[in-house]
């Protein structure tokens, strides 16, 4: 099994190659911090892609009750994977509750059995597991000052896990599932008909700036979170915050043109929230 070390540079070689541009952002943190932050995206990129693996269901299903297993296994030091000792020493660190790494391993199940949501209430279960489970990991992470940070924390990830079901709804939907409200989308005179053909009609830019302006909301109550975070945390919060807002404005921008390209943020405007937020690295924690 790989030293402590090793295992950092394990997760700091995974989070380089597959978290994009967005590897970035760690580097508005201290190294220690920064290290963590590899170890935490680790852990959650290889759960995704262990729940995004094609092939049948019950296969997937026992890979992913293998890695809860594993997981649960290097909490209590009994390491099975490469990452699991920086992992394991990630939440020992910063007292990241378990139940919130368990949240995500549910919320990525959750993608095998349900693929309709009748409901906001309901989408907003999936959203807290994906998204909002991985912020509150953050948060204890990065260092915050009351528990006032937990909710706004929430509405982050809610937030995020929005605009991508927005950015994704093409892609989404070619694999068999529709993460907008079934009686959202039924009340806007939309339907999945329509949604097969690519059609952009007046139901549809009323359905999609219903979700655009809900996903505004989370944003706004999100921003409270600032107040909270240790000093040189906000700096990687509000980076991460204002590239999803910016992703979610550049979407109202085009009309939401969703069919034809994905939307992105360019790696200039990206470097360009970077340099704005890089002043909170040099505060102290």
């Amino acid at each position: 099994m790989l030293s402590q070390k090793e295992s950092f540079d394990y997760c700091r070689k995974i989070a380089k190659d597959q978290a994009g541009n967005f590897y970035l952002t760690f580097h508005l943190l201290p190294k220690l911090k920064s290290d963590s932050m590899c170890a935490l995206y680790a852990f959650m990129r290889i759960s995704d892609d262990i729940a995004d693996e094609p092939g049948k269901i019950d296969f997937t299903r026992k890979a992913l009750g293998n890695w809860r297993e594993q997981t649960l296994g290097a909490l209590n030091g009994q390491f099975s994977h490469p990452i699991h000792p920086a992992f394991a020493l990630m939440v020992q660190r910063h007292q990241i509750p378990h139940q919130y790494l368990l949240d995500v391993l549910d919320g990525v199940a959750m993608d095998l059995d349900i693929h309709r949501y009748q409901t906001f209430d309901e989408l907003y279960k999936y959203c807290y597991r994906v998204a909002s489970a991985v912020g509150l990991c953050c948060i204890h992470l990065w260092g915050f000052n009351s528990e006032k940070a937990l909710l706004p924390a929430e509405s982050a990830g809610i937030a995020l896990q929005l605009t991508n079901i927005l950015r994704d709804i093409k892609e989404d939907y070619s694999l068999g599932r529709v993460y907008i409200p079934q009686d959202e989308i039924a009340r806007f005179n939309y339907d999945e008909i329509k949604l097969s053909k690519n059609e952009r009609d007046e139901c549809f830019f009323n359905l999609l700036e219903f979700q655009a302006n809900r996903a505004a909301k989370y944003y706004d109550e999100a921003q409270e979170l600032t107040q909270y975070l240790d000093g040189n945390a906000k700096g990687i919060f509000l980076a991460m915050l204002h590239t999803y807002k910016a992703i979610l404005d550049k979407m109202r921008k085009n009309n939401f043109d969703l069919f034809n390209n994905r939307v992105r943020i360019s790696t200039f405007r990206k470097l360009c929230l970077l340099a704005k937020y890089l002043p909170y690295s040099w505060k102290s924690s």
